[in-house]
């Protein structure tokens, strides 16, 4: 049976291009695999694979007992496929924290500090000495692109950037260019019911003994989405009372002007004032030049919370 290669829930582009190209390699190195996903194809991701000619992933909700798998841009099982922990765990590409991962046997784990999982796998092409074809650099090139926010975001890494330069010269785009048309397709949210924008790029964190989700939206405009705040809180009330949350933040960035502002709710919603030394409106904040989960929205809580 072929080998499962899939990201986390709610996959963005990075997950879901990682997954491509990471089966692209393995199979350039004579291994039966599959790329699949755990979720739906965003606006932004759509862009990126019809510009490249790629069709998406098959959709996959969980794993059988003793499935071999490999994981791209995520490791906490959580954040993975239903009864993850009762696969076989092949390998690991992440840029991700370590956390609630434990595997059986032993398996090939690479994570590195960078901005980004096609960053690690441009790599493993030059490693391996191995084919990248202008259709594979450009989904790494978009995967960059939208995990570095364009460059602009604290996660990238002068490698990011370095691969990148590679890539769109492979995949013959101009970075700036495509990149901002390809971040501008998934910024629109008008279409988009409230739950659509509070689970489209959501995921869970266990803080010390609390439950928090995060989630992520990426816009040209923050107004266009709180003017529909009532809407929203009440979507998000719902799923805290759902699952359990302690903490749900809702953190909207814009793209143009790199910041972000937030909606946090749950018994821990305060832990947003002291995370980021501001004073929350209305259940809002302003977080000046926040616009990583990653990097600095996830350590501060993290921190606020222990």
């Amino acid at each position: 049976m072929s080998v499962k290669i899939f990201g986390h829930q709610n996959p963005d582009t990075d997950t879901i291009t990682s997954a491509i190209v990471l089966c692209d390699i393995e199979t350039q190195l004579g291994n039966d695999c599959v790329s699949t996903r755990l979720g739906g194809i965003s606006a932004e991701t759509k862009y990126a694979l019809d510009y490249f000619n790629h069709e998406a992933p098959e959709q996959i909700d969980s794993v059988n007992d003793n499935d071999e798998v490999m994981l791209v841009d995520h490791n906490e099982f959580q954040q993975s496929a239903e009864n993850i922990e009762n696969a076989v765990v092949l390998k690991v590409f992440d840029h991700h924290r370590i956390a609630n991962f434990q595997t059986e046997g032993p398996l090939y784990y690479r994570a590195e500090p960078v901005g980004c999982t096609a960053t690690i796998l441009n790599k493993i092409y030059k490693e391996h000495n191995l084919t990248v074809s202008k259709q594979m650099a450009g989904l790494m090139l978009s995967a960059i692109i939208s995990d570095t926010l364009l460059f602009k975001s604290p996660t990238t890494t002068d490698e990011d950037i370095a691969a990148a330069e590679e890539l769109e010269k492979i995949a013959e785009v101009n970075a700036d260019e495509y990149g901002i048309e390809m971040l501008k397709a998934g910024a629109s949210t008008k279409d988009k019911t409230a739950e659509a924008l509070i689970t489209g790029d959501a995921k869970t964190f266990a803080m010390g003994n609390k439950n928090s989700r995060i989630a992520q939206i990426n816009v040209v405009d923050v107004d266009e989405v709180f003017a529909r705040k009532a809407e929203i809180e009440a979507a998000i009330n719902k799923e805290i009372e759902t699952e359990g949350y302690d903490l749900f933040i809702l953190v909207v960035t814009d793209i143009l002007k790199s910041n972000s502002k937030v909606l946090a709710l749950g018994h821990d919603a305060l832990s947003v004032e002291k995370a980021f030394d501001v004073t929350l409106d209305q259940d809002t904040a302003v977080l000046e030049g926040v616009v990583s989960r990653k990097k600095q929205v996830v350590p501060n809580i993290t921190q606020a919370l222990s």
